[in-house]
């Protein structure tokens, strides 16, 4: 058995750590042993000491055994493979069902590589950075995102206006800092919160109370462009915060505590010889 393999004896303890590390050839740093049984001396004889080595796992490989085990609770299969482990852990993704692993925009695969980067972590005085990847999208990412910044770039010169991006992870707002910090005509920042906190491009001739204009992406048409601050068709609000029912006398009720008008109830601004057709 396997296990069976990594079993070996000794008189001392000693005895057999030394016989381990001279059937695995490998230093005692690279070594984890556990006692299995402990030698003991009897009246007529003793017992052997009997331990358990293996290869001490490093932290990429221990993250690498994580990310397999997320791979039941995800539903796919696949593999990962520790590609480096210098000055950051790198860890690659191969599955055939990639999308579900990388998720919109990243977020799932975000997810995976910030609890990969917890694991690989623990026990360790100094923070070593953990990327974690899946068939080239990181890279394949940052492209589409440097050439997404050069095209809000020339709009923003184009318009005059400050031109607001999706909200974008840490990762992804530098890749666009980073592609605009040499224009001569823009100058980028980033703006709100998390998980919203997104970049706005604002080229030099922007006047100083423009709100700016949203950009951001559309599956059928490509890039669109929206009016920073234009509330979601269905749920648009006058500027006291109500909504149009309200401001036509509550016609409608309030929609939250269920409340409704009757039929022949007389609302003011309301035809009276029509206020009780079927219609209403």
């Amino acid at each position: 058995m396997e296990e069976e393999a990594n079993v070996f004896y000794g008189k001392t303890y000693e005895e057999a750590v030394n016989n381990a590390l001279m059937e695995l050839a490998l230093p005692s740093t690279d070594v984890e042993i556990t006692v299995l049984e402990e030698g003991k001396k009897k009246l007529f004889g003793s017992t052997k000491w009997k331990i358990k080595a293996v290869e001490k796992r490093s932290d990429g490989a221990r993250a690498a055994e994580f990310i397999k085990g997320l791979f039941k609770i995800l539903g796919v299969e696949g593999d990962c493979e520790v590609v480096s482990e210098e000055e950051s852990i790198k860890i690659d993704i191969k599955t055939e069902s990639s999308a579900k692993v990388i998720g919109k925009h990243g977020d799932v695969l975000d997810a995976i590589q910030c609890m990969a980067g917890a694991v690989a972590n623990i026990g360790r005085e100094k923070y070593i950075k953990v990327v974690v990847d899946c068939e080239n999208y990181r890279s394949q990412r940052e492209e589409t995102l440097v050439a997404l910044a050069h095209k809000v770039e020339q709009k923003a010169i184009e318009k005059g206006r400050k031109m607001i991006l999706e909200p974008m992870n840490p990762y992804e707002r530098r890749i666009i800092h980073s592609a605009l910090v040499d224009s001569e005509h823009v100058k980028t920042s980033s703006e709100g919160k998390e998980p919203v906190r997104h970049v706005v491009v604002i080229p030099d001739n922007a006047k100083p109370n423009d709100r700016g204009l949203r950009y951001g992406e559309n599956r059928r048409h490509g890039a669109r462009e929206e009016r920073y601050g234009r509330p979601p068709r269905g749920d648009r609000r006058d500027r006291g915060g109500k909504n149009r029912g309200d401001r036509r006398g509550g016609r409608g009720g309030n929609p939250e505590s269920g409340e409704k008008r009757a039929k022949k109830e007389i609302i003011f601004g309301t035809f009276l010889g029509n206020s009780g057709n079927k219609g209403e």
